[in-house]
């Protein structure tokens, strides 16, 4: 018999909701700016199976040669693995579209002017 899915879309959405936010904790140290209003989040899935809530973030880097990208991995996964209801998490890095500064939030923009941060982008 199968089971039903534990978490509805709602539920789902709240979720997400709460990993946006801690996600918005989390900065590349060389860039005054969070990672998910960065755009280095492109995107957050979820999955159900057998009770089991799998969640996979589809994440680039500012720059292929990013001297800190084990470490942005490590706490996107952590922050996505201590959220109690996720059971699972998968964390794939893409360069397909490469990032850009379109890619940035309104508040990063002005972030960006008011600390004049000049990118080579």
């Amino acid at each position: 018999m199968k089971k039903e899915n534990v978490y509805t879309q709602e539920d789902l959405e709240k979720i997400k909701e709460k990993l946006i936010e801690n996600y918005k904790n989390v900065y590349d140290p060389e860039i005054p700016v969070n990672i998910y209003d960065l755009g280095l989040i492109y995107t957050i899935d979820f999955s159900q199976k057998d009770n089991y809530l799998y969640c996979k973030i589809v994440m680039t880097l500012t720059s292929p040669a990013c001297p800190v990208a084990e470490s942005l991995i490590d706490e996107v996964k952590y922050l996505t693995k201590t959220m109690p209801q996720i059971d699972e998490v998968e964390v794939e890095i893409t360069f397909n579209p490469p990032w850009d500064k379109s890619k940035m939030s309104e508040d990063a923009l002005e972030i960006f002017e008011l600390e004049s941060v000049t990118l080579g982008r």
